[in-house]
């Protein structure tokens, strides 16, 4: 609108003129910041602040971008966000609107690993209290892995030549991109629901962090602590570590090593059973030669303890034939004193009067007796 010669412009074509030029300049930028006043509301786009000692800039994420970012956004936190500078007309304000969003330092995916690990931790996911041990000899083993990888060529060489009649059940899924955690997660919740194995091996030769993130996915660390059959965590080289390594009951470096965790070898078990068999063949020997040296100790203690107690009577003996000598008539007739007897009938003379002239009389000494006549 002119006014004598004045340009003039309402609010509204100001805001849009000015729209256009930072859409024109500022279109494809990255603009490094602390987060504050974040907010999230229940339509799932972002709001925050970035700023830095001197500035601040409005931010605004949008769900359908936003649905990217793994790890979690928090106040205070150091980022890097890539987008374009707009306005937002019914308020006049410029701000950035985010396409990108990185943590500044470290990796997102390194920080979202971190970030969940932490969390899980805390609740307990990882207790070796809640872990259940490997059956030594399985049945039927369940493999969740790709029928396309190396994973699941060498866990089947590595069983096949350790334990070639082994059943094997294998539930076929997507390891990376696009869905891959959702179809791990439901085919351990199969093969429970099932119930038709004895132990299970979940993972995935190796790969790159993004390659392997299926494995570091919420989703898939629950599914593996929910399960009711024992889990071995199978997911790249020796060096990588996930989520699911720490969850599950065993993890394993590599698949290959994961089938030899999960089953013996054939020869292993011959030589054991071997070993046990020796062992419970010379066990009923074994016991008859103890029992028999026990016999041979049992029976010298008897020995002993009976010689000692014929000792004892013994030596009771002697003293009581001392004690009875000593009060006996022949030990008084040893001390020089006699005994008289009345004839015939032998009656022990105790009175004077017991006899009278002409009776004969039989006197017991010390050794031997004679007979005489009373005058």
């Amino acid at each position: 609108m002119e006014d004598k010669g004045r340009y003039i412009y309402t609010v509204s074509q100001l805001t849009s003129s000015v729209k256009i030029v930072l859409e024109d300049s500022f279109q494809n930028i990255f603009v490094e910041g602390e987060i504050s006043n974040f907010d999230r509301p229940a339509s799932g786009h972002l709001y925050f602040t970035l700023k830095d000692d001197k500035s601040e800039l409005k931010c605004v994420f949008f769900k359908s971008s936003n649905e990217k970012v793994k790890f979690e956004i928090k106040d205070g936190m150091q980022v890097l966000c890539g987008g374009r500078i707009s306005i937002y007309e019914k308020r006049g304000v410029y701000q950035l609107y985010v396409t990108k969003l990185e943590p500044k330092g470290v990796g997102a995916l390194q920080l979202a690993f971190e970030q969940l690990k932490e969390r899980l931790f805390k609740e307990g996911l990882f207790d070796e209290a809640h872990k259940k041990k490997i059956p030594l000899i399985p049945e039927r083993i369940g493999i969740v892995t790709s029928t396309t990888g190396a994973a699941i060529r060498d866990i089947l060489h590595v069983l096949d030549k350790r334990f070639s009649n082994v059943e094997v059940i294998i539930n076929p899924v997507k390891v990376q991109g696009e869905g891959a955690r959702e179809e791990i997660a439901a085919a351990i919740d199969e093969f429970n629901r099932l119930s038709n194995i004895d132990v299970m091996i979940v993972g995935r030769g190796g790969g790159s962090l993004e390659d392997l993130w299926a494995f570091n996915e919420e989703i898939v660390a629950r599914a593996i602590y929910n399960s009711k059959i024992p889990v071995i965590s199978a997911v790249g080289h020796e060096i990588d570590w996930t989520i699911s390594d720490f969850v599950a009951d065993m993890r394993a470096p590599t698949p290959s090593v994961a089938a030899e965790i999960v089953i013996a070898k054939k020869s292993e078990l011959a030589d054991r059973l071997d070993e046990l068999t020796k062992k419970i063949t010379g066990f009923p020997v074994n016991i008859v030669k103890e029992y028999e040296q026990r016999l041979d100790e049992i029976e010298t203690g008897i020995s002993l303890r009976f010689r000692h107690y014929m000792q004892l009577k013994e030596e009771n003996f002697k003293l009581l034939s001392e004690k009875i000598g000593i009060l006996s008539p022949l030990g008084i007739l040893d001390r020089g004193y006699s005994i008289s007897f009345k004839l015939p009938d032998r009656k022990i003379i105790k009175n004077s009067k017991d006899v009278k002239k002409g009776d004969l009389i039989e006197t017991r000494v010390s050794k031997g007796s004679f007979t005489s006549r009373l005058e």
